[in-house]
């Protein structure tokens, strides 16, 4: 008798178990993580649209290119504001990156192109200066993907 009463109990109370843990296990995160991006605002200055786009379509794509091959990155973009306002971008320099490095990885990277580029770091480093002169960065923001399920 005590027994079947336990049966009875234990069935007339599986409905509202199972009725608890089936939101559990439907409820999940809505996004999954995806690629990295990593975006710079460009302004460019008076004059300076056209050597400062040069400058992209050579050596930064070139850069891009290397970056690619080695399967650092995933893909790279530049995208134009057809509509800038006051203080906003005129250009936004897209990067997309499946994984961030660690440090160790970072390190054998920066070797790998300083023998690619062939340049000092001092050469490097004039060049990026003079590059002022016709561009301002305005901002650098590094993203994280959201994969909406």
């Amino acid at each position: 008798m005590k027994m079947a009463i336990l049966k009875a109990l234990a069935l007339a109370c599986a409905p509202v178990v199972l009725a608890q843990a089936v939101p559990a296990v439907a409820q999940s995160y809505p996004t999954d993580p995806g690629d990295f991006w990593d975006v710079t605002g460009i302004e460019m200055l008076d004059g300076g649209d056209l050597q400062y786009l040069q400058w992209l379509a050579s050596e930064w794509k070139k850069e891009q290119e290397f970056a690619k091959s080695k399967g650092w990155i995933k893909s790279y973009h530049v995208l134009s504001n057809l509509y800038p306002r006051s203080g906003e971008a005129d250009l936004y320099l897209v990067i997309i990156y499946a994984d961030f490095p660690n440090a160790k990885t970072m390190l054998e990277q920066r070797k790998a192109y300083m023998e690619w580029q062939s340049k000092s770091l001092d050469q490097l480093n004039k060049e990026n200066g003079n590059r002022a002169s016709f561009r301002k960065v305005l901002s650098s923001e590094f993203l994280q993907e959201l994969i909406l399920k």
